[in-house]
């Protein structure tokens, strides 16, 4: 089988680099869909509270035989609890819902602007970091303002920070204030939510590397160092997202797709969104 690559967090986590998303999967349909990319061998579950797909994804974690060590599972803190002892709480019923001891990651989903104060709510994360119970912390959907004020006003820099990336929004902005903190850099949505795929340039690419266009751009993800975690429910398409390490994109082709950047959103701003 296919071993995907580790990204080593900064606080010395490792995380498989690709990873399976669960977002608009139906809670009656998890358990199966995420079994099935168990089976194809991805190690990296990615879910969140507002989905309402938890319980099925940490029974697909239990019935696949698998070592609890060997599948990394995140999930994220709902946008209604971002009170300190909101988050707290709202923490221990994801464990309740997984069925599991520990997350490997616990992200705050977004930083709602105009909701409350995002620092307390990441401070309720650093407790639960220290207790052990989330191996690693982090942020989804944070701008380089939210990302700089959390850094100035709290002791535990980030893990990661998941936000929207596709060739149409490159986001290399937040990338590069990413990097600059240690912080890796997650891709939800990496196609686009399928409007990539019918862009002529990927195509051409598809056509003489001999691979699908979302083969295609899901490598131009890992070539450039961000984890990606790609979303389907039929067994087919979950495994031919994972089939992405037996070919490489020159230089030239990862310059041709990254030029595609838009600044087009799919989801909302971050800087707008107010849950």
């Amino acid at each position: 089988m296919t071993a995907v690559p580790d990204i080593t967090l900064n606080n010395a986590v490792r995380i498989p680099q690709l990873g399976f998303g669960t977002f608009q999967i139906p809670p009656e349909e998890t358990r199966e869909t995420t079994l099935a990319a168990l089976e194809a061998g991805y190690r990296h579950i990615d879910t969140a509270q507002m989905y309402g797909n938890e319980k099925g994804v940490g029974q697909a974690v239990r019935d696949s035989g698998l070592d609890r060590a060997d599948v990394f599972v995140t999930s994220k803190l709902d946008n209604g609890a971002h009170a300190h002892d909101d988050a707290l709480q709202a923490f221990d019923r994801s464990l309740e819902e997984l069925g599991l001891d520990h997350l490997d990651l616990f992200l705050i989903h977004w930083p709602l602007p105009g909701r409350g104060d995002f620092v307390e709510t990441w401070k309720a994360l650093e407790e639960i970091y220290r207790s052990g119970r989330a191996k690693a912390i982090g942020v989804s959907n944070f701008q380089p303002h939210h990302l700089r004020r959390l850094l100035e006003s709290t002791d535990v820099v980030p893990a990661v920070n998941q936000i929207e990336v596709h060739p149409y929004l490159t986001q290399d902005d937040v990338r590069a204030v990413d990097a600059e903190h240690g912080i890796a850099t997650e891709a939800w949505s990496p196609i686009a939510q399928g409007k990539v795929l019918e862009d002529p340039t990927i195509n051409r690419i598809a056509q003489r590397v001999g691979r699908s266009p979302a083969q295609v751009t899901l490598r131009w993800h890992i070539q450039r160092g961000d984890i990606v975690f790609p979303k389907s429910a039929t067994k087919k398409r979950i495994e031919e997202n994972f089939d992405l390490f037996d070919f490489e994109l020159s230089e030239g082709d990862l310059g041709e797709i990254s030029a595609l950047n838009r600044d087009e959103r799919t989801g909302p701003d971050p800087d707008r969104f107010n849950g």
